[in-house]
């Protein structure tokens, strides 16, 4: 970072996965309210949610909010939502890239990002190439995330629970290509999101022990199996939100535990706090190793 002071470093205690808050689970307050809740509340760093916020896609100004509040960023997360497609550039590989330098520049170790598209046909069908160089020339992980279906299971799925042999759901109706679940194709690194697990019904632990050898990030979240993307607190759905927490712990897990939850129906700032620190709480408790 040219001019810039080094980032702070990862604030985790020995022994226990850091637990960062997304940029996303402060909306719709700003990415530099992130920041601030993340100083004010103890979480161990930020992932930054690049989307129409002009803060979240600018690199000298999130470096200076970390500087100021003593706060990495443990990720960057690729604009990749439909509202985000042309944040950056239109070209969803050109985003992807940028990504990657924001990350090296913000001295974080992870881009999060989701699965293409079906209709970018291109950036699809070079995807897992793409991925795979910018990890080589970077050193940064570039972690594929879990999806789920943009449109309700047929009725034969909601019959089955929207799930087929393995824990995996089915991919028919995906808007993802191939598939809403990057272990059908194979990632060196990968981020396992429990909401859109939940959306997807995926059984969370199933999909934790496909992912395990390569889980980079998690995605803390719960849900209820609607579908839609939920975010709720841990604890208010029906996912293993704290089996996978311990599970984690139980394998020594070093990646970052980011808490990505919808705080939306907050009536102000202090009631979105509150909401937060609950969130961190149950993660420390079920994360600490045992014995510790």
């Amino acid at each position: 970072m040219t001019g810039q002071s080094q980032p702070p470093e990862r604030q985790g205690t020995a022994g226990r996965a850091p637990v960062g808050l997304s940029s996303a689970s402060v909306w719709p307050q700003p990415a530099r309210a992130a920041f601030e809740m993340s100083a004010d509340l103890g979480f161990d760093g930020v992932e930054v949610m690049v989307w129409a916020d002009a803060v979240s896609q600018d690199v000298e100004a999130l470096s200076r909010l970390s500087q100021q509040h003593g706060v990495p960023v443990l990720a960057v997360h690729a604009p990749c939502l439909l509202i985000t497609q042309r944040v950056w550039s239109p070209e969803p590989e050109e985003r992807l890239r940028k990504a990657v330098v924001v990350a090296e520049e913000l001295g974080a170790s992870t881009v999060v990002v989701h699965p293409p598209f079906r209709w970018q046909r291109r950036y699809a069908d070079a995807f897992s190439e793409l991925v795979e160089e910018l990890e080589e020339t970077s050193g940064i992980k570039v972690a594929v995330e879990n999806m789920f279906p943009l449109r309700p299971p047929n009725s034969l799925n909601r019959l089955r629970n929207g799930r087929v042999p393995g824990g995996r759901t089915n991919s028919g109706l995906s808007a993802f290509k191939p598939s809403p679940d990057p272990t059908d194709v194979g990632f060196r690194n990968y981020t396992l999101d429990l909401s859109h697990a939940a959306a997807a019904h995926v059984d969370a632990i199933e999909l934790l022990k496909r992912m395990r050898d390569g889980l980079a990030h998690v995605h803390l979240a719960d849900g209820t199996g609607a579908a839609r993307d939920e975010h709720l607190l841990p604890g208010q759905g029906n996912q293993p939100c704290a089996e996978v927490c311990e599970a984690l712990a139980a394998d020594g897990y070093d990646g970052s535990v980011v808490l990505e939850v919808n705080t939306r129906k907050a009536r102000n700032p202090q009631q979105r706090a509150d909401m937060l620190a609950e969130a961190l709480l149950f993660a420390r408790l079920h994360l600490e190793p045992l014995g510790a």
